[in-house]
């Protein structure tokens, strides 16, 4: 045990006068610093009264709390762990005297590194405020400011400033649009549920009065319809007089039955929603190509990957450097990274061609007239009513989860989505938003429905020169693949485009001038046309012999391993080589893809046809459309409710990989059921 004499317990109770004075001094002086910086009031008391706390030997616990709620710099700086998240919980979570946690961010730029320190601050502070409070230097434990720089041991550009500060509020304020957009997508589901019970009801009414006219005298009695005269008669099973029973269990009994019945109709109706209409059948239809099915599918899960990888990079990696090293150097990674991930997309508009062309064909037959503009209406207009319902409820569910749903430390990928569908959700009903800047796009991935729906457009007045002159039909199918190729390479020459995906200064000119527009991706639709024209008239057989099936699978697989493994080796910009691969690539990937497909349906896929053409990829398919649209959601929602960074190893991306295809899925089948296929139904019934 230590004792202590009176004169040091004098001395320390000098020590405690001036910890006194000096906090109050500080008090006083932050109150008129702040106060001075045109900051409001209580936002200066209040963050004075934080700064003093924690300033005590032994301070409360919200001031703690408040103080680790602060990004802190970690390690790995130079694998690229330069953002401090900081704890958006734990600020929210502190309760002060007369103010609670406020979770906000301020963006930084040190020379060439932009990146975001998370701070809690009360929550009477706005952003101004905090903004002013960081700019004079009033966050300080002792003498270190809470906000440091980045040691000049990883950069040599010292000087920090501020370009924006950003504070997420604890309450949710949904504006008008949201509560309408959450309106439109109650109805949009309530509506075929809501069809299906009516449907049940009068199936059971039917039901019911068929039996009804049925002579109880003659119990067992059943109706039959007589196929030879077409009228229905009464075959008596047996013909013994009912018996009296009592009245009240009598009725109690029909009671029972009735709603027995009722419950069996509706059960039946809506499992006839959830799994009949060719949901969740695994059969194909004669007129289909069965090998269509696990092209579809792979090139589905091809997308999922990508996006898994890169919207999660995007979004913020703890080891960015790192991860961005270990794709450039494993080939492995040349399917989810480099550009050959986005040939997935051109082989769903080789398909897109090839079906829209079977489509129309079959439109001219059926009509048995020669095509006209009624004709083409009904062919385009049929088209809009397919995708237009599950696009548009895509939409308005982005903005009723965001807005509804808390922001996270990652708030910047729900806000741009929250604001480009309120300000530009008309051109996604048109179907025109890939004509738009990437940074004005709702829903940025829905640029493929805008891209398909303009080739499609198209597609009758190509069948439409084809019937005519045949020539002329060669001469402008090959003048207009002449120029989608020669527009893609001229774009990426001049403007020294990457052939991968871009980051930073390229990303916005990437994607306003070359990747999804409509003279640049017209090469593989185009394809598309001419393979489905030729599948649907050709009167023999293309591949004769075997050797030309060996030959054409050897050509074909040598070409996807050049164009997969050149995207690979051509990771700079600006060489010419880069603009030949663009022009080119596109288009040559659609011509192998075709050839698999031809081959199979000619009977030379052998082992690649009874893969692809499996039962199991048929309901998958028949649910690929709704998966394609809301799988980019769920990686966003995710992304954006993270509080930490996400850390890069292969197996992390591998789980998030596999667990985003297992949530598309279950998700694509139930938009499919809800949405799709009852408003198919309904524009199929109305046609």
């Amino acid at each position: 045990m230590v004792h202590y004499s009176w004169p040091e317990n004098a001395k320390m109770l000098q020590v405690r006068k001036i910890t006194i004075l000096s906090t109050l001094c500080f008090f006083f002086c932050s109150c008129a610093a702040v106060c001075g910086l045109n900051i409001s009031t209580k936002c200066a008391q209040d963050a004075a009264m934080f700064l003093t706390e924690l300033k005590k030997s032994q301070p409360d616990q919200y001031a703690v709390l408040m103080y680790d709620a602060f990004g802190k710099m970690g390690s790995d700086v130079e694998g690229g762990n330069v953002n401090r998240v900081g704890s958006l919980q734990e600020c929210l979570s502190v309760e002060g005297p007369g103010f609670g946690g406020q979770y906000c961010q301020v963006f930084l730029k040190q020379g060439a590194l932009d990146y975001f320190v998370g701070i809690c601050v009360p929550d009477s502070c706005d952003e101004a405020d905090v903004s002013t409070l960081i700019v004079y230097g009033d966050f300080l434990q002792g003498q270190t400011p809470f906000i440091t720089s980045v040691p000049d041991l990883f950069i040599s550009e010292s000087t920090l400033g501020i370009f924006m500060t950003h504070c997420i509020r604890n309450n949710i304020t949904p504006d008008l649009s949201a509560v309408v957009c959450l309106c439109v997508c109650i109805i949009m589901v309530a509506l075929p549920l809501v069809v299906t019970v009516y449907v049940a009801v009068v199936q059971w009414n039917n039901k019911k009065e068929a039996q009804s006219n049925v002579d109880p005298a003659n119990y067992g009695a059943i109706l039959a319809n007589s196929s030879a005269n077409q009228s229905k008669e009464c075959i008596l099973l047996q013909n013994t007089q009912v018996q009296e029973c009592d009245k009240e269990e009598e009725h109690e009994g029909r009671d029972t039955g009735r709603v027995m019945s009722f419950l069996h109709s509706l059960s039946v109706r809506f499992s006839g929603v959830c799994f009949g209409d060719g949901v969740c059948d695994s059969v194909c239809s004669r007129s289909s190509y069965p090998c269509l099915n696990g092209v579809r599918i792979f090139s589905l899960f091809w997308i999922i990957c990508g996006h898994t990888v890169q919207l999660s990079a995007w979004s913020g990696l703890d080891n960015r450097k790192r991860w961005r090293v270990a794709v450039e150097s494993n080939p492995l990674y040349v399917v989810a990274f480099s550009g050959p991930v986005y040939l997935a997309v051109d082989t769903f508009l080789l398909i897109g061609g090839l079906l829209s062309a079977k489509s129309f064909l079959g439109c001219i037959q059926r009509s048995k007239d020669k095509p006209n503009l009624r004709l083409i209406a009904h062919f385009l207009f049929r088209r809009f009513r397919r995708i237009q319902p599950l696009h548009l409820f895509i939409v308005c569910a982005i903005v009723t989860l965001f807005s509804f749903l808390h922001n996270g430390p990652f708030w910047f990928t729900a806000e741009d989505q929250i604001l480009n569908c309120k300000a530009f959700w008309w051109s996604n009903l048109l179907l025109i938003n890939n004509l738009f800047t990437i940074t004005h796009t709702c829903a940025p991935w829905t640029w493929y429905l805008s891209v398909d729906f303009q080739f499609y457009a198209a597609t009758p007045f190509l069948i439409c020169l084809y019937t005519l002159n045949k020539r002329v039909f060669v001469s402008v199918a090959f003048t207009l693949l002449a120029m989608s190729c020669i527009s893609s390479a001229l774009i990426t020459a001049f403007l020294h485009l990457p052939v991968h995906q871009p980051t930073t200064l390229e990303y916005e000119s990437y994607f306003e001038y070359y990747y999804n527009k409509p003279y640049t991706r017209y090469g593989p639709y185009l394809l598309g046309v001419l393979t489905g024209i030729y599948m649907v008239t050709k009167k023999e057989a293309l591949i004769k012999q075997r050797w030309q099936a060996a030959a054409g699978w050897l050509v074909s697989l040598s070409v996807m391993a050049v164009i997969v493994g050149s995207a690979y080796m051509l990771r700079g910009q600006g060489s010419p080589g880069h603009a030949v691969y663009q022009g080119l690539h596109r288009s040559l990937w659609a011509l192998t893809v075709a050839w698999l497909i031809l081959a199979c349906e000619e009977g030379y896929g052998g082992f690649v046809n009874r893969f692809l053409s499996m039962r199991v990829w048929v309901p998958l398919s028949n649910i690929s459309f709704a998966c394609y649209l809301v799988h980019p959601l769920l990686i966003l929602l995710y992304n954006s409710k993270q509080e930490t960074l996400i850390h890069y190893t292969d197996l992390n991306f591998l789980y998030l990989f596999l667990a985003h295809s297992a949530l598309t899925v279950v998700l694509g089948w139930v938009l499919t059921v809800l949405i799709e296929k009852p408003y198919q139904l309904l524009s199929s019934s109305k046609a």
